[in-house]
């Protein structure tokens, strides 16, 4: 049994962790732990076993919570997503049960923001992954509570059925829509001043209210295999769409968006020193 825990609401913590149980080919079973709206969704969980924590909990009650959870479960391994405390805190040295096989899978943080939330006795972690790179501070923190910390480069699952790409250019982005309705205008900006007339479609989970007319609405899951046909590929830049997308870089445009813990500003730019 592995447990996964991603108590971020966002679609990415699941995305990464079904490309992570890939990569590394585990074929135990699953159960992934955390409070994401998405995974009400089959094509996002692949199948895995859910649970959620009751609404309302404050820090010391989730942390409650998950360890009477992983005794519960009783899990081989213990896959930590992003945060290497939790979201707020609520992860601690412990919280899974004794012989607990602990493994962090990370990403870029605002690290100063961060760690403010960390516990007294923070979880330790027989193996970290970086899957891009990290601040100097944050890289050094995982350093000193990992007896192991090497980079690892993720590969999506098989995707199920898919439809045809419509080509054209794609926005691609999850939410929320005022958020979505910001890259459709920077992508029809973008065409205006390249003197362009490109298809537009907008695959996201909903069609957003003010959707202009012109701009088709794809609900697909997952979307990367839409983007080796498409000639412009419009999104935020988080650490999915931008790992994602590293084999079209020369066609991928992003716009970062404020986030609590993550820093998409400083993603974006080094995408762009890349590119």
């Amino acid at each position: 049994m592995i447990v996964c825990y991603a108590q971020g609401g966002g679609l990415g913590h699941l995305t990464r962790i079904r490309a992570f149980l890939h990569t590394t080919r585990r074929r135990e079973r699953v159960t992934i732990l955390t409070g994401s709206p998405f995974a009400a969704d089959a094509r996002v969980v692949g199948g895995h076993e859910v649970l959620s924590a009751p609404a309302g909990m404050d820090r010391d009650g989730l942390s409650r919570w998950i360890g009477a959870a992983l005794a519960d479960l009783a899990p081989r391994e213990l896959l930590v997503d992003a945060f290497p405390a939790g979201l707020s805190g609520e992860l601690h040295s412990g919280v899974a049960p004794a012989g607990t096989r602990m493994v962090h899978l990370a990403r870029l943080l605002r690290w100063d923001a961060y760690r403010r939330l960390l516990p007294a006795a923070p979880p330790r972690f027989d193996q970290t992954w970086t899957v891009e790179p990290l601040t100097r501070a944050h890289h050094a923190y995982l350093g000193s509570v990992s007896s192991a910390l090497a980079p690892l480069e993720l590969a999506e699952p098989p995707a199920d059925a898919v439809p045809p790409s419509p080509g054209g250019w794609l926005i691609v982005h999850t939410g929320p829509a005022a958020e979505v309705l910001d890259l459709v205008e920077y992508a029809r900006e973008s065409a205006a001043a390249e003197n362009a007339r490109p298809r537009f479609t907008l695959v996201s989970p909903q069609r957003p209210a003010g959707l202009p007319a012109e701009v088709a609405h794809l609900d697909v899951y997952p979307a990367w295999p839409l983007f080796p046909e498409s000639e412009r590929i419009i999104t935020a830049a988080g650490c999915n769409a931008v790992r994602q997308l590293a084999p079209w870089r020369s066609r991928h445009r992003m716009v970062p968006f404020p986030r609590r813990f993550d820093d998409q500003f400083a993603r974006a730019a080094r995408h762009r020193r890349l590119r």
